[in-house]
């Protein structure tokens, strides 16, 4: 170890351990999570590995002790040494890239910028150089503990060249960092000037601990540089252990701030990621593994400083690694259930089928409380407006406010159109002046393009919005427009069919009233005159025909209207139908009514009761005129029940010829019964056919008990 202290040495492993391990996770994390790999976005991440690369060869030289020489210690010593060159230089280069150095080539930055960055890359190819020139030296039959003495003395005018050349590549590289994050170049990213501006006071203090950590190694190595001159490494380190390990400690903990610091720029203001916004869940899990890397660090330190058995070490840490995996994973259980607490105004039914079959004054469909719970409970936003475009616009309406109430005359949309180019366009910045405070514009999406546009202020925390909110935020605004538009759409088409109904009886109507009180009396009038003139049986048999045609037809125009299914109900309505337009039709007709049935029949709404009754109608219609077998001995007989068990059955049966139901026979009534099989799924029933040749068709009409179950 490196001191006699067990306390001290804990706190060197512990922290050594918990910069390892930030270190390592912030460089997978980064290239992992990146949806472009730029090259800028592989210099973070892959420095970030050699700085957990530095830390892991630091803890190895913690245990190994200072005052040895071994080749094994040696290794560890140029292991680290490589990521320690090659920081500083990755560090500047990477703050220029996020400051926008190569994004303008004209830019004041890269003006201002560029004679130094050259010579900050001059200083790494020196020190890259220098370490080459020591493994060379090493390799050669020189003793090690001389070889190292002498790379230790190596000076200009007193000065170690080690130390000054060092401190001067430290000083030059953060001094310039801080100097590009203070005054940056433009930003191409989405919200990526106001991340910078927020991501600015970290990446901030992570230089400037840097540079203090710099300053502190080169003063360091300034001065075991001086005093290697005058005495042997071995015989300074027995002097100056505990300096030194305090050294280390104070240095190392200082590095831990700045990831601390770089940790939240990289996940709040996804720094170097690529991504657009930042996201919540890599937060939650950087939170997570500081906990985890201290923890880790604290007892694994302390187990190697009081020199515990390795199986008790082992036995410890993955009892740590355990706890720390059902922690998150009971952490993750409890962000997916507030996420879908959150979600559940979205994802509960909007009941457009039944708004749909009431009257147009209630068919209405409440978009505002899922879009008030997404703007409040979700996005946190302060202000926020909902306005459809596109081919959706004249369904949906006008738009829609958050908070409820909000008067804002909003500009024409029709430019702000124009700036969304493709689906993959996230977000786009507003001026709050000209769009009533909202700085930020969602375009959204249908398969027949732009829908609509999402318009959102400023956070009440202050804070960004997170990808993961915009992606909620869109896709349940276009689901709420989509979903809105439906239903206007679809209560349009219902007030069109119910219009066209109430026409089409009232034409049936004057239609049966014009021929029945005026056309058939006067073909009666014109047959009575022609019977004493003397007229050629052709004539007199074409108005013959003529007169029993129309009587035909008036027999099958239906008597009962709309307005009576309403107001008397299904089965007296059903009863008088049957009796009137199909008297004579069938030899029998038998009733099998439930009571229970026939009262739930009587309560069903206007629209289901007209569906059932205008569909049983078509079953004995086809019955009357397509079910008599000629050839069939005994009686033609007609049964209709009503039954209720779990739904309204209504079952119309004949004895007759059976239809081809397979066959699809339009003669026999299948285009009929097709059209209003497919209005009784509109009120959410259904109807089948049963048929056997020779023997009998049975068409059952079927509605479940809460269609059924209206108010009284």
């Amino acid at each position: 170890m490196l001191t006699s202290s067990p306390f001290l040495n804990w706190a060197l492993i512990a922290v050594s351990l918990f910069n390892t391990i930030l270190l390592a996770w912030l460089g997978l994390t980064v290239l992992l999570n990146s949806d472009r790999r730029a090259w800028g976005i592989w210099l973070g991440g892959l420095g970030l590995l050699l700085g957990a690369a530095f830390f892991l060869s630091h803890t190895v030289i913690l245990g190994l002790g200072l005052d040895n020489f071994s080749w094994n210690a040696v290794f560890w010593w140029l292991a680290g040494m490589v990521p320690a060159i090659i920081l500083p230089a990755a560090w500047y280069v990477a703050m220029l890239w996020y400051a926008g150095f190569w994004e303008r080539p004209h830019s004041d930055l890269r003006r201002r910028q560029r004679p130094w960055l050259i010579a900050a890359l001059a200083l790494l190819a020196l020190g890259l150089l220098a370490l080459a020139l020591s493994l060379f030296l090493l390799a050669t039959p020189r003793s090690l503990l001389a070889q190292i003495r002498l790379y230790f003395r190596w000076s200009i005018a007193g000065v170690p060249l080690l130390a000054l050349g060092y401190s001067l590549y430290i000083v030059l590289c953060i001094g310039l960092s801080l100097d590009a994050l203070r005054r940056p170049g433009p930003s191409s990213r989405v919200m990526g000037q106001l991340a910078r501006r927020r991501a600015r006071p970290w990446l901030a203090a992570a230089s400037v601990t840097l540079l203090v950590v710099g300053l502190l190694v080169s003063g360091t190595m300034a001065w075991l540089a001086e005093e290697t001159q005058r005495a042997l490494f071995a015989d300074v380190y027995a002097r100056s252990a505990e300096l030194v390990a305090w050294l280390d400690l104070i240095i190392a903990t200082l590095i831990g701030i700045s990831v601390l610091c770089l940790g939240q720029a990289v996940i709040s203001y996804e720094v170097f990621t690529g991504k657009v916004l930042p996201r919540r869940g890599l937060a939650r899990y950087w939170y997570g593994m500081v906990v985890l890397a201290a923890g880790y660090g604290l007892l694994v330190g302390g187990s190697l400083a009081l020199g515990l058995w390795s199986l008790y070490i082992v036995v410890l840490a993955t009892l740590l690694m355990t706890l720390a995996l059902a922690l998150l994973s009971w952490r993750s259980f409890a962000e997916r259930e507030r996420y879908i607490t959150l979600l559940r105004p979205f994802l509960t039914s909007q009941h457009l089928y039944d708004r749909l079959l009431a009257p147009a004054a209630a068919a209405e469909v409440d978009i505002a409380a899922p879009f008030a719970s997404l703007c409040g409970q979700v996005l946190g936003a302060r202000r926020a407006y909902l306005a459809p475009l596109g081919p959706l616009a004249p369904l949906v309406g006008a738009p829609l406010t958050y908070p409820a109430g909000t008067e804002t005359r909003l500009p024409s949309l029709g430019e702000l159109a124009g700036r969304f180019e493709s689906p993959e366009t996230m977000t786009v910045a507003l001026d709050p002046d000209h769009y009533g405070g909202a700085g930020w514009a969602v375009p959204l999406w249908s398969q027949r393009g732009l829908s609509g546009v999402l318009m959102l202020a400023d956070k009440r925390d202050g804070g960004l919005y997170a990808q993961e909110e915009i992606e909620i935020a869109r896709i349940s605004c276009e689901r709420l427009l989509d979903t809105q538009a439906s239903a206007e759409l679809g209560r349009r088409l219902m007030a069109l069919q119910r219009e066209q109904l109430v026409q089409s009886q009232m034409v049936d109507l004057r239609a049966r009233r014009v021929l029945h009180d005026e056309v058939l009396p006067n073909l009666q009038a014109a047959l009575i005159e022609l019977d004493g003139y003397q007229v050629g049986d052709e004539a007199a048999t074409l108005l013959s025909d003529s007169h029993r045609l129309i009587s035909d037809l008036l027999g099958e125009i239906p008597t009962v209207t709309a307005a009576e299914v309403t107001r008397l109900g299904f089965m007296p309505v059903l009863r008088r139908a049957v009796e009137s337009e199909f008297a004579g039709a069938f030899d029998e007709v038998s009733w099998q009514i439930e009571p229970a049935g026939e009262k739930e029949a009587a309560r069903l709404p206007a629209v289901t009761a007209e569906t059932l009754f205008y569909a049983a109608r078509e079953a004995i219609r086809n019955a009357a005129r397509h079910g008599r077998d000629e050839e069939q001995d005994g009686l033609y007989c007609l049964q209709i029940s009503l039954e209720l068990h779990e739904t309204l059955e209504v079952t119309v049966e004949d004895n007759g010829q059976g239809v081809p139901v397979s066959t699809g026979d339009k003669e026999a009534g299948g285009q009929g019964l097709a059209l209003h099989s497919t209005m009784m799924a509109v009120v959410g029933g259904s109807l089948t056919v049963d048929s056997s040749p020779g023997h009998y068709t049975r068409v059952r009409l079927s509605l479940p008990q809460p269609a059924v179950a209206d108010e009284e």
